[in-house]
């Protein structure tokens, strides 16, 4: 009886807190400006289902052992009018491992998994509400540059699973969107709570969340910050920090973040550069990306599985060619130091990005 008593409360815990959610959805949609409002003369678009996403053959050599990582990343958008979008991503992936006294490499069975499957309703440019499994928004990299077209470098930084968790998705609801503050200033804001879920493959731990950043359009400087409430376990706050910078002059983009918990706390910076400016050999240079990764991560006063045991520091380089629109090969070295022993780190790969329109598009009276 105490077990469903506790179970009960629990879940009206999470129930209240879903519905103060939605009620601040609520009242964003009436307070915002009504910018889809469209008259029966105006004509619009009309959406068409997308199948996009990437593929990739990753090699990893950590401490000298191969791995050979083949990936696929579907994504579908599925558009309902003009104000609904159904999206859903899936990773079909596989790990070819050498095994001593057998030749070749050899893997088990393809792993599969539905990274989020969300739906999302567009309110106006300044709101969307999101409803289902979705990416976790506590800073950039998870939702922004995880995908293997997308990073620069393909390895994950060592602070990742700080704000996101093993499974980085979140099984519950959100409100984000973005508005222009001034000429000079744009804001753009996530606010999302997650329901504790212990069936995979939709498992999602229990917390509430804020991520917010102010874009410098003139600068091209982002600059955020992201919290997260743990509502599970110890209860604790986790704090996290991000910037992204794109000087005008140069080719260069310079990324980095910083998180902290009672599990570990860290940062990362990276820093990437087009050669196309180079006078010579022109038609190469400008398809070349050199890469530079720094990052260092310290660990908390409670353990856990999905981060580093011990405090770590790891650098890396790399170089990126691009053959093509979507297509890319990469390579990266690096070395890893940590009082648990200093191992090499180098990945080879290759990474293309698909779209493929699944209807004919046209416009609507």
């Amino acid at each position: 009886m105490g077990w469903s008593v506790k179970r009960t409360r629990t879940f009206l815990t999470s129930a209240t807190r879903l519905r103060a959610l939605l009620g601040f959805a609520a009242i964003a949609l009436l307070l915002a400006p009504g910018a889809y409002a469209q008259t029966a003369s105006e004509e619009y678009v009309k959406p068409v289902p997308l199948l996009q996403g990437s593929a990739g053959f990753i090699t990893n050599f950590e401490g000298g052992q191969p791995d050979l990582h083949p990936i696929v990343t579907p994504v579908v958008l599925l558009p309902i009018g003009q104000r609904w979008l159904f999206e859903t991503r899936a990773t079909f992936e596989n790990d070819l491992v050498a095994v001593p006294g057998r030749p070749g490499f050899h893997g088990g069975l393809v792993e599969k998994e539905v990274e989020y499957a969300q739906l999302d309703f567009l309110a106006n440019p300044y709101v969307t509400v999101t409803i289902g499994r979705f990416l976790t928004p506590f800073g950039i990299f998870n939702e922004r540059l995880y995908p293997a077209w997308i990073r620069n470098l393909q390895s994950d930084p060592l602070v990742l699973p700080i704000g996101i968790g093993p499974s980085n998705a979140s099984t519950g609801g959100m409100v984000r969107g973005g508005f222009k503050a001034n000429r000079q200033l744009n804001i753009n804001y996530a606010a999302y709570f997650s329901a504790l879920s212990t069936t995979s493959p939709v498992d999602s731990d229990r917390f509430a969340g804020l991520r917010t950043g102010i874009f410098v359009p003139k600068a091209r400087l982002e600059l955020g910050g992201s919290f997260q409430h743990l509502l599970q376990q110890e209860r604790s706050n986790l704090f996290g920090f991000h910037a992204i910078w794109q000087p005008a002059p140069l080719p260069l983009d310079i990324r980095g973040e910083y998180a902290r918990s009672k599990r570990g706390s860290g940062y990362w910076v990276e820093p990437a550069y087009k050669l196309s400016q180079f006078p010579f050999l022109q038609n190469e240079m400008r398809r070349t990306q050199l890469v530079a990764r720094y990052q260092q991560f310290f660990t908390g006063d409670l353990p856990s599985d999905s981060l580093p045991s011990v405090n770590t520091k790891q650098f890396e380089f790399g170089v990126n060619y691009y053959f093509m629109d979507g297509l890319r090969a990469t390579t990266n070295y690096g070395r890893q130091f940590s009082s648990a022993g200093n191992l090499n780190v180098w990945t080879l790969g290759l990474t293309y990005r698909f779209v493929v329109p699944l209807g004919p598009a046209g416009r609507v009276p």
